[in-house]
């Protein structure tokens, strides 16, 4: 693969992210200002996480088919239709159209996502090095992440700024561009596989990949359960914080996530010779400790003098650890996956993972309702203990293949 089509599909990546994060602030602080209910936000999100599912599953086959560059032209495509889709929303419809409406542009949102997000990371299997591989995922999906978290206060920004609509429209504008360009310039097929594979190749048969996939799902249910409804409206409704300092907040601290990430192989120090125990070992100590974080903030929370100190503070040092294990999770499905059935095993993981951060979204919605952010942190500690308890089964040697 040649070094100018890695960097046009990273390119596209980081253009498709940014509208991401941003919509994704967008369409929470609009409809939470409009007055709609916890669980009603949560409902906005749940056809794009549930479409995340479908998506890496038929996505990651049909990159193994047909290449992972026009899966990826796909994904920039169907989030221009999906931001111009939302544009055409009007306040004046009631609640239950708005809200069937909205999650149906959100799930093509949802597909055009996952779409981009398998294209971009399968891709780098393809251009590692010996040696090189956890420090180019790391790198990729930090700076993703950081990217996510200027789109976040980007979408805040602009909602005070510009409005709902005319927000949507410049969105969709700036993709439309990385699409032309993307599609111009990159002239390589991609990750298609040597063989063609069944439909039925989509589910794993892999031990080791459906041992992280089910770490991954509680891994990251965790954070949305607290991330996604239960934070922003705690800090608007209980410390009546503005759009532009939740904005800025969640984007300071997605963009610190994201450097962490990609910090995170030199964090752990790790040799380039020798198997995958070290990381095996590495990201259950940093589960356990992350849950251990989680309990604490939530017993913080509880006390209403030091409730803001736990909350921002607690929650930064939740990123840091949060960080370090999702991309010690990332650096494993690309050790663990086939050479030839790359895309098949990461569109099977990150399926998994729109799975969890689709319970993780309903559930921050219901114990939000059910007992405000204190309970929804405890939530998260539950599923991080999962998560820590399935990290132990990992093997410590990577699979020859999927059988």
């Amino acid at each position: 693969m040649k070094l100018k089509n890695y960097v046009l599909v990273t390119a596209g990546y980081w253009a498709f992210t940014l509208t991401d994060g941003a919509l994704r602030m967008l369409v929470l602080l609009h409809f939470h200002d409009l007055g709609y209910s916890p669980v009603s936000l949560a409902f906005l999100f749940l056809l794009y996480e549930f479409m995340g599912i479908v998506t890496n599953l038929i996505g990651g086959w049909v990159g193994a088919r047909s290449g992972l560059n026009r899966t990826l032209l796909a994904g920039l495509g169907l989030q221009v239709v999906a931001l111009v889709l939302l544009a055409g929303y009007s306040a004046g419809w009631t609640e239950w159209l708005s809200v069937a409406y909205v999650m149906g542009a959100q799930a093509l949102s949802g597909v055009a996502k996952d779409l981009t997000k398998m294209s971009s990371k399968s891709a780098v299997k393809f251009v590692a090095g010996e040696g090189q591989l956890f420090r180019l995922v790391a790198v990729l999906t930090g700076s993703k992440n950081a990217l996510k978290g200027v789109g976040f206060f980007l979408g805040a920004a602009l909602l005070g700024w510009v409005g709902y609509k005319a927000a949507l429209l410049w969105m969709a504008a700036a993709i439309v561009v990385a699409l032309v360009l993307v599609a111009a310039l990159l002239d390589e097929d991609i990750g298609r596989s040597k063989k063609e594979a069944p439909l039925g190749s989509i589910v794993s048969k892999s031990t080791a990949i459906n041992r992280l996939s089910a770490a991954r799902f509680f891994l990251f249910a965790s954070r949305d359960i607290w991330f996604v409804v239960a934070l922003p409206v705690f800090l608007s409704e209980e410390l009546s914080w503005s759009f532009e300092g939740i904005g800025a907040f969640l984007a300071a601290w997605v963009i610190g996530y994201g450097v962490v990430q990609s910090l995170a192989p030199r964090l752990l120090r790790r040799a380039t010779a020798g198997g995958l125990a070290a990381e095996v070992a590495a990201a259950f100590r940093w589960a356990a400790a992350l849950a251990t974080i989680s309990g604490a903030i939530a017993i913080g929370a509880e006390i209403e003098e030091l409730q803001t100190i736990a909350v921002v503070g607690g929650l930064i040092v939740f990123g840091v650890v949060f960080a370090v294990n999702s991309s010690l999770h990332s650096y494993l499905i690309l050790a663990y996956a086939g050479e030839n059935d790359v895309s098949l095993d990461v569109g099977f993981y990150y399926s998994a993972n729109a799975a969890g951060r689709l319970a993780g979204t309903l559930l921050s919605g219901v114990l939000y309702l059910w007992g405000g952010l204190e309970v929804a942190l405890w939530g998260s500690a539950a599923a991080l203990a999962v998560a820590a308890a399935l990290t132990t089964r990992l093997p410590e040697s990577a699979p020859t293949g999927r059988g």
